[in-house]
């Protein structure tokens, strides 16, 4: 039998989303609610959805949204490269070579990437990891943006996800579902992961923000025309479920469920260490 704390944990991570998933399916795939949506930005007599016309509201919520999420996975590839050269240097075994990395005030970053190697890693895996389910999802779901079918001007019939929905094979052009650039701006959960697995007291912020960020990046392209408002809550649930199930396998149930600190410095609790070592002093 499932203790309480566990039972919490795994129902706050994994049942709730679930939960999430059946009433977005209930309540948007099988309804028009997401047409309804889309119809108060559109524009039937021209046939067009003006915020989707309008040149610097397609900058920024398209082009300059990409930003934060790549500069973090980005960031997150450069530290874990650099946490493999402090043990490859042995900079504490070599006194001169310790002086010119501390002249150069390279001893400091490299000592900090090394120390979380295993939270730079898991940044970059649970990334990819987001970013591969997302990618799969919308081969083989093949569903339409809006301004692609005939409701609003298009040539494409408008089908839902699970009307085109092929395990093995790609299931035809349409790249829609679910929301691509919401997801972007879900993968900072894997933060919220990092945090918590430090029992910092703020990490809640760190994921309301991440899903704010998702949520606007999502409704923005709502406004636009370019997806329904129900691909922006599948990308969130998909996204939230790679990078917990990531959490898992990099810091444990046991580190993740840890409740958070009240102190603003905390000691991570003990864990086996997946491609890390001890920090050295």
């Amino acid at each position: 039998m499932l203790t309480s704390a566990r039972a919490r944990f795994y129902g706050l991570n994994l049942g709730i989303p679930l939960a999430c998933a059946a009433v977005v399916f209930l309540l948007f795939d099988l309804t028009r609610i997401d047409i309804t949506i889309s119809n108060l930005f559109y524009d039937p007599l021209h046939q067009v959805f003006p915020l989707g016309h309008v040149r610097l509201f397609e900058q920024i919520t398209h082009k300059w949204a990409r930003a934060i999420p790549n500069w973090t996975g980005e960031a997150a590839i450069i530290g874990a490269v650099l946490s493999f050269f402090w043990p490859l240097l042995t900079p504490e075994k070599r006194p001169g070579l310790l002086r010119v990395l501390d002249r150069t005030r390279l001893a400091k970053p490299l000592r900090f990437a090394y120390k979380h190697r295993r939270d730079f890693l898991y940044v970059v895996f649970a990334f990819s990891l987001s970013t591969g389910v997302i990618h799969y999802l919308k081969g083989h779901t093949s569903v339409y943006c809006p301004v692609e079918t005939t409701q609003y001007a298009g040539k494409i019939e408008h089908k839902e996800w699970f009307q085109n929905f092929d395990l093995l094979k790609v299931a035809g052009d349409g790249r829609c579902w679910p929301g691509g650039h919401a997801s972007g701006g879900f993968t900072l959960l894997a933060l919220y992961f990092v945090a918590r697995r430090y029992r910092w007291r703020h990490s809640k912020a760190v994921m309301y923000g991440a899903l704010a960020l998702g949520f606007v990046y999502g409704t923005t392209r709502v406004l636009q025309g370019w997806h329904y408002m129900s691909h922006t809550f599948w990308a969130g649930i998909f996204v939230w479920l790679s990078c917990w199930l990531m959490a898992l396998l990099f810091y444990g149930r046991g580190a993740l469920e840890q409740p958070l600190s009240n102190r603003q410095r905390t000691v991570p609790p003990v864990v086996p260490a997946l491609g890390n070592a001890p920090s050295s002093t």
